[in-house]
């Protein structure tokens, strides 16, 4: 018993198949006649759904400890899910924004996602609320990694807007 080598051909015809090629492909109206230079050559404009989506480049991250300190000494906002510290810089125009947890959120995995929770609240409140020239620090709170987003995101917003008077004299606002 061979098996035979012959494929197997249909009898009945194949559909028809649409044409591969565009008639009249060189005829496009949003073309010029023109072989030059193509149309609309440049940069592509920049568009926003909200002005939520725009983070402007000035918003610098503080990493070392002793902008940690220097902030520290400024005014504070206590809030339910998140402690945020101010304090003037002198002569930037600059907002600069830290983030902390401490051992008492919890084990690393946990403190990680509240620094995560917190740095996407601030992306998107701190071009809104903050003050260009001043330096925030967000320290997380045992709430902060199970608080439901719009809370922290309202309790982040609040401390931004009781911050935003001026005067930079060390008062907690509540």
């Amino acid at each position: 018993m061979e098996q035979s080598r012959e494929t197997h051909i249909p009898t009945v015809p194949a559909r028809p198949q649409p044409q591969t090629w565009f008639p009249f492909a060189h005829e496009h109206q949003s073309r010029s006649s023109n072989p030059g230079t193509p149309p609309r050559q440049g940069p592509c404009p920049v568009v926003c759904l909200n002005e939520m989506d725009i983070t402007p480049s000035t918003v610098k991250r503080l990493k070392i400890r002793r902008e940690f300190l220097f902030v520290a000494k400024g005014r504070k906002a206590v809030r339910a899910g998140v402690v945020v510290q101010t304090r003037r810089r002198d002569g930037s125009l600059h907002c600069g924004a830290g983030f902390t947890a401490t051992k008492k959120v919890g084990n690393a995995v946990i403190r990680n996602r509240a620094k995560r929770r917190l740095r996407e609240a601030v992306r998107l409140l701190l071009p809104l609320h903050g003050r260009p020239g001043f330096d925030y620090v967000f320290i997380a709170r045992a709430a902060t990694p199970d608080l439901d987003w719009r809370l922290l995101f309202d309790d982040v917003k609040k401390a931004l807007v009781s911050l935003s008077p001026s005067g930079d004299m060390p008062t907690t606002a509540r």
